[in-house]
């Protein structure tokens, strides 16, 4: 009965022309040669037609370098749509920030103008797990038909080991490896004559970050690695660009610090996490958007790491 409910809203999405789609995908421009487009705020469902994060690309006189590929087949394509209305340059790359289903599902699109892939070699990992596949089947069952028995998880051409640097059409980009953070592979792009920094999910802008399985405290090594490199504006993984970057990832920061120092002295005071979130102010956050959706899990997530290093 859910999958029916699920094609059936898929298929109003496709057919009325009141409904909000992708289709309104927007570049906007961030520096003299970098855009982004914004995902829409909330979950991916078949209503956003899994148009919920983030990507960007910088047009050189060369080619273009995309960061990103958003969530689905037929979103990559939007964005190639959007690349073209700016320039016919080739598509030369596209680097992964990290291997989470709504930043790389729309590389088929992408592949198939000829663009090549990189991405940071612990993405291989996640793409070869059962998660992966169980994830897969999750999205074919709420965002179909955006996401259907097409759709393949595609894999990059080059899996880096690190940090790396590259030119392209006079333009000079810092790849930085961040990660085990928010996802094991995360990586951050720099835009170095545009003084843009592309940094997937290590910020979610305005609004509570999903924690999952992260590694908090490498997270916050990376955050404050980022506040420290200064550019002029840095693009999330979701929610708007930022031209105050040291004040939205401080906010980001300042949330996980918070998450570990409360849940880190609940199991220091052998409180079950019932006990540890029901005593825990979290007035502070409770009004940022995603709260009710994330918040608990987060705190559940960090709560189980906090008792693991305990037991070390």
């Amino acid at each position: 009965m859910r999958r029916l409910i699920t094609i059936l809203i898929g298929t109003l999405c496709l057919l009325s022309a009141h409904v909000v789609h992708a289709i309104d995908m927007r570049a906007v421009k961030v520096g003299p040669h970098s855009w982004y487009v914004m995902g829409k705020a909330g979950m991916a469902s078949a209503v956003n037609e899994g148009f919920m994060s983030n990507a960007g690309f910088v047009i050189t006189p060369d080619g273009v370098v995309v960061f990103d590929a958003l969530g689905t087949p037929a979103l990559g394509e939007r964005l190639i749509g959007e690349i073209r209305k700016l320039t016919d340059k080739p598509i030369r790359r596209v680097v992964i920030s990290h291997y989470h289903a709504d930043h790389y599902y729309g590389l088929q699109a992408f592949k198939a103008v000829g663009a090549e892939v990189w991405s940071h070699r612990r993405g291989l990992e996640a793409l070869n797990s059962d998660g992966a596949q169980a994830r897969l089947a999750q999205r074919r069952a709420d965002l179909f038909p955006f996401v259907d028995d097409k759709t393949r998880l595609i894999p990059a051409d080059l899996w880096l080991d690190g940090d790396t640097a590259f030119e392209m059409g006079g333009l000079h980009f810092r790849i930085t490896y961040v990660g085990p953070a928010h996802a094991p592979d995360d990586v951050v792009m720099e835009v170095v004559e545009d003084k843009i920094m592309f940094a997937g999910d290590m910020l979610f802008r305005g609004r509570v970050p999903f924690v999952g399985d992260a590694d908090t405290a490498q997270w916050l090594r990376a955050l404050d690695l980022l506040i420290a490199a200064r550019p002029d504006a840095l693009v999330p993984g979701h929610g708007p660009a930022s031209t105050n970057p040291q004040a939205d990832l401080a906010l980001t920061r300042d949330y996980l610090i918070y998450l570990r120092e409360s849940m880190g002295k609940a199991v220091a005071d052998l409180k079950s996490f019932d006990e540890a979130y029901a005593s825990t102010d979290w007035h502070q956050w409770q009004k940022l958007p995603a709260f009710r959706e994330a918040n608990r899990a987060n705190a559940y997530n960090v709560f189980l790491q906090m008792e693991k290093g305990s037991l070390r």
